[in-house]
């Protein structure tokens, strides 16, 4: 019934930036918090950042705070993930989940070269 797209990821250097996205669909998006995870390549898959469905809350991991940035905009029913001072270790596959449903997307993969 609800379907989630993650985009944006892609190559980046060791202290650039870059922004995912994740699009929602088949749902009304507003009245979910929203939240990102990430995989490393023989990780388990991590918390990332929370928000909540009025974009009025926030919480990150302790590794990502003060550098991603999470936001919404519930008129065009997409999340963001602002990632800024890239690090290497923040290589991994990105995804968005729907509040504390096991809905998740097919994922994006963030790769921050050295």
């Amino acid at each position: 019934q609800v379907q989630l797209v993650e985009s944006g990821g892609g190559l980046v250097q060791a202290g650039g930036s870059l922004r995912l996205s994740c699009a929602a669909s088949g749902r009304a998006f507003s009245s979910y918090a929203m939240n990102w995870f990430r995989q490393a390549p023989g990780k388990a898959r991590e918390f990332v950042a929370y928000i909540s469905w009025s974009g009025d809350s926030t919480y990150y991991a302790a590794s990502v705070k003060g550098r991603f940035t999470i936001s919404r905009d519930n008129a065009k029913n997409t999340v963001y993930l602002q990632m800024n001072n890239a690090k290497p270790e923040d290589t991994a596959v990105y995804y968005c989940r729907l509040g504390n449903l096991e809905v998740w997307g097919q994922g994006t993969l963030v790769t921050v070269s050295s």
